[in-house]
């Protein structure tokens, strides 16, 4: 074995790990999984050169990484409009979430969130079960959003195994 394939098979084991590592962080919401998971796929690009199918399926890990970065916020919020909650309040939940999540990880932007919306609710409606009802639509919103960006991980990760394994032209 050269020196080439060592370094070959070092690259390979390490951007897999750090991308496991981004799929821990999709299922446990510690660290910031798809990112993690992108940095990895660019890292790997700019060591091994991109090429044409590894620009391709880096621009669709990119997409992938994009959508699913947003989505959870959407799927929580609209999770929560459906049972009745405003906008506003909404809007603001999902504000302290990131500020919480910044400050108190790993779940504190959650929790903070959801006490936010309930707050905000119990004020607008001056009843606790129809803010208790928002609040739970907003929770199973985020169990919903964290299984859709732990899909989108695991197809950026096999997108990789296909530019890795199948692609790469060594």
């Amino acid at each position: 074995m050269d020196l080439s394939q060592i370094g070959d098979i070092t690259l390979l084991t390490i951007t897999l790990a750090v991308m496991l590592v981004g799929i821990a962080g999709l299922i446990f919401p510690i660290l910031p999984g798809l990112v993690i998971i992108w940095l990895a796929g660019l890292v790997y690009g700019i060591i091994s050169g991109f090429h044409t199918a590894g620009w391709i399926i880096f621009a669709l890990m990119t997409i992938l990484m994009l959508v699913g970065s947003i989505i959870d916020n959407v799927i929580m919020g609209t999770s929560a409009r459906q049972k009745g909650a405003s906008w506003i309040a909404i809007g603001l939940a999902l504000v302290l979430g990131v500020v919480g999540s910044l400050l108190f990880p790993p779940f504190g932007g959650l929790v903070l969130a959801l006490l936010r919306l309930f707050a905000l609710e119990f004020y607008r409606l001056k009843d606790w079960r129809k803010a208790l009802e928002s609040t739970k639509s907003m929770a199973m919103g985020c169990g919903w959003s964290a299984v859709v960006r732990t899909v989108m991980g695991m197809m950026m990760v096999g997108l990789w195994v296909l530019w890795a394994f199948v692609f790469y032209s060594r």
